[in-house]
């Protein structure tokens, strides 16, 4: 499959060509990485392990119910 990205700027374009320089690519191949990468990591990202990490750095903390926060923001209004 091919795509066409139009209306770069010109510092983006210099910024991604130096980058595919560094890594030893042409600047198609860089693209191409650079787009199968967020691909994947959009695919990959898991939400519910991310939110029990945060839960286990907050374990022992006062926590405020939602609705309690809810109801002092209206009431600030």
């Amino acid at each position: 499959m091919n795509i066409h990205i139009r209306n770069l700027d010109e510092a983006t374009v210099r910024k991604l060509k130096k980058r595919a320089a560094l890594n030893g690519r042409s600047a198609e191949a860089e693209y191409r990485a650079i787009l199968t990468e967020a691909a994947r990591r959009d695919d990959d990202f898991d939400w519910i392990k991310v939110a029990d990490e945060i839960r286990a750095h907050t374990v022992g903390r006062p926590q405020t119910p939602s609705e309690i926060l809810v109801r002092e923001g209206r009431d600030e209004r």
